[in-house]
């Protein structure tokens, strides 16, 4: 048995503190939520308390404010009036006289740097006067305005003792679940952890043994029990593994000089096989199927790397008259001719001569735009004449000659090698139309 490469697996954080930090994360959201719900009840209570303070406030002075007005008593106003205003609760007082035919008199008792308050409560209240029984006498209206400031004090006190307490009481959480956590699971998975750090092949008899009590059916009991039962099954395995071995050793020796024998032969088969498949037995120019594996690989090339790829068609112009001048032999020859023309035209890195069939050739450009593989297509044209080989039924030249399509490969408007090919053979179908031994795009 081969043993796999050593790697580290020592743990790199606790899983109980990554469960505290959890806990500690749920509690910071907990304890923002319920600041903030009893933040809010808490304001609504301070202005309850605050409203109820007025009132009583407003019960007090009430009837003497009410007689000091009929009575007209200014000082005992003032008086009153600053009493008021020196409450804790109160943050403006205004009192309006109101006489009969006479504009409202108004008095007020602010504090100190005492600002406009949008949030603290105000309580008004008309003042009524009963001279004798059965009578009574609106004599003035009083505002009392609750201070604002009071309102904030009392909350900043109570948010930082809600704050702390809820602080405390995740901290204690987190720590007793942090504590109950390696009591009870942490302790013992560090210890399976080593057990099976120890494990070899030689010491798989040991059993694991929890220290814990023996009562107890849970999860790291059902853990135990595999990770035991999981050692027999591997020590018998090997065990089997071993036997198996040692038979297939005095196999394999047997097996292994025919095998290798019999691979040599295999591998000159396959490396004659693979010549036959990809290349054309008259011109040993590259065939079709050639040409459609690596015209996929060059055309996926182009698109990734937005490099150009040009494609020329070929055609030997009035070749089956040539066949039926000089025969099928010569035919043959004639062929073999152009193949080697064109090897040697296009014999760079990455540039590819198939034969497609019969007496037409494909040459795929790697890297090569139209206009430099128009100058290739030309440079073939007139090897192919300097070539001069006779064709008396040649309606074009006394030789043979090509007619050549260039295309080059757009981006733009092609997504598949066969629309490149196509345009190729549009483009030498325009030659052979135009009076062939030409080059057309």
């Amino acid at each position: 048995m081969h043993d796999a490469p050593a790697q580290d697996a020592r743990p790199t954080g606790s899983l109980g503190r990554r469960l505290v930090l959890a806990t500690l994360a749920f509690c910071l959201i907990f304890t923002l939520f319920t600041v903030a719900v009893r933040t809010w009840s808490a304001w609504r209570a301070n202005l309850t308390t605050m409203t109820a303070e007025l009132s009583l406030i407003d019960q007090v002075f009430q009837r003497t404010l009410s007689k000091a007005i009929w009575e007209m008593d200014r000082e005992s106003l003032q008086t009153q009036l600053d009493s008021v205003a020196q409450v804790a609760a109160v943050g403006r007082v205004e009192l309006t006289i109101l006489r009969a035919g006479r504009t409202p008199e108004i008095m007020e008792q602010r504090r100190p740097q005492q600002p406009a308050s949008h949030l603290a409560p105000t309580l008004q209240r008309m003042l009524v006067y009963v001279p004798y029984e059965g009578v009574e006498e609106t004599v003035g209206e009083l505002i009392l305005e609750g201070d604002e400031r009071v309102l904030w004090q009392r909350l900043y006190g109570e948010v930082a003792s809600i704050v702390v307490t809820q602080i405390i009481q995740s901290l204690l959480l987190a720590g007793l679940i942090m504590w109950m956590f390696n009591r009870s699971v942490t302790v013992h998975v560090q210890h399976i952890a080593r057990h099976l750090e120890q494990l070899s092949p030689a010491n798989l008899k040991h059993i694991l043994r929890l220290e814990r009590s023996t009562e107890r059916r849970d999860e790291l009991s059902l853990l135990e029990s595999g990770v035991n039962d999981l050692q027999d099954k591997l020590s018998a395995y090997l065990d089997r593994q071993k036997q198996d071995e040692q038979e297939l050793a005095a196999r394999s020796d047997q097996l292994a000089g025919l095998v290798e024998e019999r691979t040599a032969e295999l591998r000159e088969a396959n490396k004659r096989l693979e010549e036959l498949t990809r290349s054309d037995p008259l011109t040993g120019l590259a065939n079709r199927r050639h040409f459609d594996e690596l015209k996929e690989v060059e055309f996926r090339r182009a698109q990734r790397l937005g490099q150009p790829l040009s494609v020329l068609m070929c055609d030997v112009d009035f070749f089956k008259r040539y066949n039926d001048t000089y025969g099928h032999a010569l035919g043959d020859q004639c062929l073999q001719a152009v193949a080697g023309t064109l090897k040697s035209v296009f014999a760079r890195a990455g540039e590819l001569v198939a034969r497609m069939g019969g007496e037409e050739f494909a040459v795929l450009l790697p890297g090569c735009d139209a206009n430099n593989a128009r100058k290739a297509a030309e440079r073939l044209r007139k090897a192919i004449a300097t070539l001069a080989v006779a064709h008396a039924d040649s309606p074009v030249a006394a030789h043979v000659t090509l007619s050549i399509g260039v295309a080059q490969f757009d981006p733009e408007t092609t997504d598949r090698f066969d629309q490149l090919l196509q345009r190729a053979d549009q483009a030498l179908y325009r030659a052979k139309s135009q009076g062939r031994d030409r080059i057309a795009e």
